[in-house]
């Protein structure tokens, strides 16, 4: 027999910026929150990166949807733990990231990036059994089993991180997904060896994080591909050999002048079909062309080369994330040039600033509403 959803005894008011139009804006509006079940984490949201997915979500929301509460690059500290809870407890600094279910095959391998039930996990708004701990105020949560766009958020041990206190929440909140999936891109999906060459097509805050995993994997030359000269800059200083503008065309020529040929991975992040092609006949033989945050692109192409679909660079977050806090704290991944913090008040503002390219990762400080 199926078991009834758990029923929390109490909820609590929060405050969470909510969308319910397409393109918004979103308006900072008071919830009710379940309590946390016997296996939740109820977390008090220090800081939230604005991800790209967020923002496209906004742009996608259709009229006739529910109005739902985004955000899932959480980070905060444990306000209350559900007593089968064992890793985590009240007053630790945790990262929020994706959720999986923790059952299935994937799951159990030690690969929840590719959980049988990801896009109902992460795209439901909904726990898994169907429920929903907004839905007093007639509103979805649970986005990527966290909805953080929020000053208290739902996570379970699946889809959290414990962090050391002493570093700055509002720093390791992108490691959540967008620096996780660059990052993760380079080092576990493609394990780009020393001196292979690497071409990175769009360096905002997912490419820019590719970006710096290939200096720290050894790769020459790292080809940085973008249309916003301050990216492009800022790509250099960050461990990109070359910096083109696409603007100005002839991008396969000109990758090719530099390498003498062809490229050894190229990393597709713009979702351009004519950067897919171009990106697929630059590959060298035996090449890797990653598709990044696309599912279902997995091909083999002529010369034994390959395409990938890549989710969330391939990551185990408990394992991946200290990884790369590892890496910030030598100086070797440095975070901090690519966050912009916004009082959660501005959060509109913020959206828009990434949308124009202005800031490349937005981070909402939540107690500045």
């Amino acid at each position: 027999m199926k078991r009834a959803p758990e029923r929390a005894a109490t909820t609590r008011a929060i405050r969470a910026a909510v969308l319910r139009k397409a393109g918004g804006p979103l308006r900072i509006e008071r919830l009710e929150l379940e309590a946390p079940r016997e296996d939740e984490v109820l977390v008090r949201i220090v800081a939230a990166g604005i991800c790209r997915t967020d923002i496209d979500l906004c742009d996608e929301h259709g009229a006739a949807e529910e109005p739902v509460v985004l955000g899932h690059e959480g980070a905060g500290i444990v306000e209350q733990a559900g007593k089968r809870v064992k890793k985590v407890r009240r007053g630790d600094h945790v990262v929020l990231s994706f959720q999986s279910c923790g059952r299935c095959s994937a799951c159990r391998g030690g690969r929840p990036a590719h959980c049988a039930r990801l896009y109902q996990a992460n795209f439901g708004f909904r726990r898994l059994d169907g429920s929903n701990a907004l839905a007093s105020s007639g509103v979805g949560g649970h986005f990527f089993g966290q909805s953080s766009f929020a000053t208290y958020a739902l996570a379970t041990e699946r889809n959290l991180v414990k962090v050391p206190k002493d570093l700055p929440l509002e720093l390791l909140a992108p490691l959540g997904c967008g620096l996780q999936t660059g990052a993760g891109t380079v080092l576990n999906t493609l394990r780009v060896r020393k001196g292979a060459s690497v071409a990175v097509f769009g360096s905002g805050a997912v490419g820019l994080a590719a970006v710096m995993a290939a200096r720290i994997a050894g790769a020459r030359p790292i080809i940085a591909v973008d249309v916003v000269a301050a990216r492009l800059a800022l790509a250099l200083e960050l461990g990109a050999t070359h910096a083109l503008d696409n603007r100005r065309g002839r991008l396969a020529a000109r990758i090719a002048a530099i390498t003498g040929g062809g490229v050894d991975y190229v990393l597709e992040i713009t979702g351009a079909p004519a950067m897919e092609r171009i990106g697929a006949a630059l590959l060298n033989p035996r090449g890797t062309l990653a598709l990044v945050a696309r599912p279902d692109g997995n091909a083999s192409l002529p010369g034994r080369r390959r395409r990938v679909s890549v989710i969330q660079g391939d990551s185990v977050p408990q394992r991946f994330i200290p990884r790369l806090i590892a890496l910030w704290r030598s100086g070797r991944f440095p975070i901090e040039r690519l966050v912009r913090p916004y009082p959660f008040g501005a959060i509109n503002r913020a959206i828009a600033d990434a949308r124009r390219g202005r800031t490349i990762k937005p981070v909402l400080r939540m107690s500045a509403a």
